[in-house]
């Protein structure tokens, strides 16, 4: 331990090893530590089932849950999308020859009370019973507009200035009505709130575009789930880095952030020994005077012994509530996987609800959701606050990783992982130099 390292990153969470292979890939001197005999810290898979119900105050599972073994649950379970900035980095990296993929089976919107699939296709938009007929052309209009739009050949964006128009500009054009954008905004483009209604229409486009090239790469959905759970992605990262050289070390006590008079950062003290590094990333809880809580999220992890309804039996789905169709100020989410990723035991599934708290009574606010799933054999609830850095380390040297949000999907993960990237090599990632194509991904 008392060496001298380029960076040490502290936490074994999806992020923290993202940013430990980057780094290791690129030729920096890493030792990755952390407090838990565990990896994936906030992150992390729980398996047996026993543990599940240990670490909520549950007691034992009934034995309708079947073998504890067969379980992988995700505490913060996310989906990759099949073109997103996930697969690329997993791409970049090689770590897809450590793990096994399956596509998602269905990406659901709630409207009025009710569940409908995506409409993302033209085919889909004319079919679709979101919508009434003529706003069903309009919309097919729109999508055939959007998938046409090169940025660099101004004759496509026409009959719309994309520099300057706004989102809801663009709406407005093409005569959408609020339902259409309420879905459009939230459940193709991924945005949490409707704040980008007023902002440039170029970053929603990107984005609809991003969910419709991810669909055409793997069939009905545009999202991927890893078989055994998220688990399994800290460990291939963690693997990863092994191989360029990186330590890795487990239940290390204390983990103690050491700075010079300056405030920069000189290393990490650990039982007594300190290690000396020019940099150091890590997670919220290793830097509690270094972040600030910026407010919570909810989850609930509920063990259903059905699909979810309305989702025409699918074994994994996400479904998004948009914020206007609950008088809410931000999205819930519902993530649903099952047996066939390997996460459960034969016959159930967990879906899993989650949305960032508004009120003092947190598990009300995920109503709308439960309601959605039928029957619940068991409930898991927890609430997480959220913590943002209030440094951003070019000085300290200190780079510290947000929380995770509410969302079901990667998306914003990667932005904070290529944030760090950025601020601690003073320039972007380069997604150029990445392949296109992920060729491990198996769908049965």
């Amino acid at each position: 331990m008392d060496e001298t390292y380029d960076v040490i990153v502290l936490g074994t969470g999806l992020k923290e090893c993202i940013l430990s292979g980057l780094l290791s890939v690129s030729g920096k001197k890493v030792l990755h530590m952390d407090r838990n005999k565990y990896y994936g810290g906030e992150s992390a898979s729980i398996t047996p089932l026993e543990e599940l119900y240990e670490k909520f105050g549950l007691g034992s599972p009934p034995e309708t849950m079947g073998r504890g073994r067969d379980w992988n649950v995700d505490l913060i379970p996310k989906f990759l999308m099949a073109n997103g900035m996930l697969v690329k980095l997993l791409i970049h990296t090689g770590v897809t020859r450590y793990l096994e993929f399956k596509s998602c089976e269905g990406s659901y919107v709630y409207k009025a009370g009710k569940v409908h699939k995506v409409p993302v296709t033209e085919k889909e938009a004319l079919s679709t019973s979101l919508m009434g007929m003529f706003e069903k052309r309009r919309y097919r209009k729109f999508l055939i507009w959007v998938n046409d739009l090169d940025e660099s050949n101004p004759e496509t964006h026409k009959p719309i200035d994309i520099e300057k128009a706004t989102m809801q500009e663009v709406y407005t054009n093409f005569g959408l009505d609020k339902n259409t954008a309420d879905f459009t905004g939230h459940a193709l483009a991924l945005w949490r709130d409707d704040n980008y209604k007023e902002q440039s229409c170029v970053d929603t486009i990107r984005r609809i575009k991003l969910y419709s090239e991810s669909l055409a790469r793997y069939g009905k959905t545009p999202y991927l789930y890893p078989l055994y759970g998220l688990g399994e992605l800290p460990q291939g990262f963690a693997r990863l880095s092994a191989i360029y050289g990186g330590t890795y070390m487990l239940d290390k006590e204390g983990c103690t952030i050491k700075f010079d008079e300056e405030g920069k950062v000189i290393g990490v003290e650990s039982a007594g020994e300190v290690a000396k590094c020019s940099a150091v990333v890590c997670d919220p809880s290793y830097a509690a005077d270094k972040v600030k809580k910026v407010g919570q999220v909810v989850r609930c992890i509920c063990i259903l012994s059905h699909p979810v309804p309305n989702t025409k039996d699918s074994l994994s789905c996400q479904l998004i509530i948009p914020q206007n169709q609950v008088d809410r100020k931000s999205d819930i989410y519902v993530c649903c996987v099952s047996y066939a990723h390997n996460v459960a035991s034969k016959g159930k599934f967990l879906a899993i609800c989650s949305t960032t708290v508004e009120t003092d009574n947190p598990e009300a606010e995920l109503k709308p959701a439960l309601r959605l799933l039928g029957p619940i054999d068991q409930k898991f609830v927890s609430v997480s606050d959220l913590f943002e850095p209030i440094d951003d380390g070019p000085n300290s040297k200190l780079f510290v990783s947000t929380t995770y949000d509410a969302t079901t999907h990667f998306e914003t993960t990667c932005l904070d992982i290529l944030d760090i990237y950025k601020r601690y090599y003073g320039e972007a990632f380069d997604f150029t130099k990445v392949a296109d194509q992920i060729q491990t991904v198996a769908d049965e």
